[in-house]
C-alpha cells in the first residue's frame, strides 16, 4: 500500500461515503474533497466537510498511518493548523493540535471495497515491463488517444526548459538557439554533449559573418572540437587549420577544451566530420534561417529546406587523409525527421509560447507527418498490442515509459486510472 493510493481513493471518492465516521465516532459528510495541487504543505486544500453537525473549511492530510504526522514533523509546521481532518489507512495513534485539541480521523480503510485494493495491487504488482502490459491495449481509445496528447504536450514542455535556458545563455538571440539546438542534434546521442559545448564556444554573431564561406565555417566547428590539432599532411587539413588560427586571431577568440568527439561505433555517414560538414554547409546556405525555421508545416518542407550535402572534399573522405568512394552524403530522411522531432518541434513550441500563440493542432498535426520512430520501447509498446503510426505517437510512448511507467506512478497516469476505474 502506498500513498498516493489514498490520495486517489479520496480525491475520486473511491469508498462508501455514506455512512463516514471520525474514530470519535461522529459522521462526516464530505461537501468538497479539495484540491490536490502536490506542493509542500497538506494534501488537499480548501476542503469542506461536516463532522457532527459543525461544517468545517480547511485542509485534509492523508497518511498510511496516523503516526506519520509527527513521523513528519506536521506538529511543528503551522502550515497545518488548518487541518480539518486527517484520513489514514491505519489509526496508530491520536494527533493533537498545539492547543492540544485531537485532530478528527477517518480510517479510510473501513470504506474501501475488497475490489478495488485487489484491483489496485493487480495494477502495482510486479511485471515484466510495465504494471499494465497486459490491459493496456483494453483502454478505451478516446480515453487512451487523449492522453496521448496530453503526454506529448507535457515532453514538449519539458524540452522546452532546455531552450528557454539557452535563450538566457544566448541573451534572448533565438538564432543563436537554434545554431545549438541543431549542433547538440547533428552530433546524435555519442557526440550531441560535445557538439553543443562547441556551439556555445563559438559566439553566434562569429557564425553569421563567416556564414559566406564555408571553408570559414568548418575550420571554426573542427577546430573548436580539436579535429585540427594534429599533424597532417592532408592539404585540405592543413587550410582548414590556418583558416581556423587566422579567425580565431580575428575575433579575439579563446580555445576552450571539449569533451572528445567519438568515432567509434558510428556508420561512416554518422561521423561527426561528416555532420560537422553538413552542419557548416547549411549554415553558408541560409541566412536568417530561424524564421525559415519557424514557418515550416509540413515535412516535405523541411526535406526541401534542409536539402543539403558536404562539401567536395567530404564527397570521397570520411577522414583526414583516408580517401573513399565517391558520396554525396546529403542528410537522409530519417536524420531529418529526427531533426524535426528534437530541434524543430520544440523550438516551435518554445516559440509560440513565448509569443503568446497558441500551435497546438499544428504540431499535433506535423508530427503525425513524422514517420515513427524505432528504438526498444516502441518494439515493447508494439508486442502489447499499441501500434504506433507516427512519431507523435511515437513520442508520447517514450514519454509514457519514462515519466510514468519506470516511476509506477499508475495512479497519475489516464491507463491506470481508467483501469481502476473499470474494475
Amino acid at each position: 500500500m502506498k500513498e498516493d493510493f489514498l490520495h486517489y481513493l479520496w480525491k475520486f471518492k473511491k469508498f462508501d461515503t455514506l455512512n463516514l465516521k471520525t474514530v470519535q465516532n461522529e459522521s462526516i459528510t464530505i461537501i468538497k474533497t479539495g484540491d490536490y495541487l502536490e506542493l509542500s504543505g497538506p494534501d488537499f486544500f480548501n476542503a469542506q466537510i461536516k463532522i457532527g453537525d459543525q461544517k468545517w473549511a480547511g485542509n485534509v492530510e492523508i497518511h498510511l498511518k496516523s503516526s506519520d504526522w509527527y513521523l513528519h514533523n506536521h506538529e511543528k509546521d503551522p502550515a497545518y493548523e488548518n487541518v480539518i481532518l486527517h484520513v489514514v489507512w491505519d489509526n496508530d495513534t491520536a494527533i493533537f493540535r498545539e492547543n492540544n485539541t485531537e485532530i478528527p480521523v477517518l480510517i479510510l480503510k473501513d470504506y474501501v471495497s475488497q475490489e478495488i485494493i485487489e484491483s489496485y495491487n493487480a495494477l502495482v504488482s510486479p511485471k515484466t515491463w510495465i504494471s499494465c502490459e497486459k490491459q493496456i491495449s483494453e483502454i478505451n481509445d478516446f480515453v487512451f488517444k487523449n492522453w496521448q496528447e496530453r503526454l506529448f504536450f507535457e515532453r514538449l514542455e519539458r524540452k522546452s526548459t532546455f531552450v528557454y535556458n539557452l535563450l538566457e545563455e544566448t541573451n534572448q538571440d533565438w538564432e543563436a538557439v537554434l545554431f545549438c539546438l541543431l549542433a547538440k542534434n547533428f552530433g546524435l546521442n555519442a557526440n550531441g554533449s560535445s557538439f553543443l559545448q562547441m556551439s556555445k564556444s563559438i559566439p553566434f554573431s562569429t557564425i553569421r559573418k563567416e556564414s559566406f564561406e564555408v571553408e570559414n565555417l568548418e575550420s571554426l566547428l573542427f577546430g573548436t572540437l580539436g579535429l585540427l590539432n594534429d599533424e597532417k599532411e592532408d592539404v585540405y587539413f592543413q587550410d582548414l587549420k590556418f583558416r581556423y588560427f587566422y579567425l580565431l586571431h580575428k575575433y579575439q577568440l579563446e580555445k576552450t577544451f571539449i569533451d572528445p568527439v567519438q568515432f567509434f561505433k558510428h556508420r561512416p555517414d554518422n561521423f561527426p566530420t561528416i555532420r560537422l560538414s553538413q552542419l557548416a554547409n547549411l549554415y553558408c546556405k541560409h541566412q536568417n534561417f530561424f524564421s525559415k525555421i519557424i514557418a515550416l508545416k509540413s515535412v516535405s518542407s523541411v526535406y526541401e529546406l534542409l536539402n543539403v550535402s558536404v562539401s567536395s572534399y567530404w564527397k570521397n573522405h570520411y577522414q583526414f587523409d583516408k580517401v573513399s568512394p565517391k558520396k554525396a552524403k546529403i542528410l537522409s530522411k530519417s536524420f531529418l525527421d529526427l531533426v524535426i522531432i528534437n530541434t524543430i518541434i520544440p523550438i516551435q513550441f518554445a516559440y509560440s509560447n513565448i509569443m503568446g500563440e497558441s500551435i497546438s493542432e499544428d504540431l499535433i498535426e506535423f508530427m503525425n507527418q513524422v514517420a515513427p520512430e524505432k528504438n526498444a520501447i516502441i518494439d515493447k509498446f508494439n508486442s502489447f498490442g499499441i501500434k504506433s503510426k507516427s512519431a507523435f505517437e511515437t513520442q508520447t510512448l517514450l514519454e509514457l515509459k519514462n515519466e510514468y511507467c519506470n516511476h509506477k506512478a499508475c495512479l497519475k497516469c489516464a491507463v491506470g486510472m481508467e483501469l481502476l476505474k473499470n474494475d
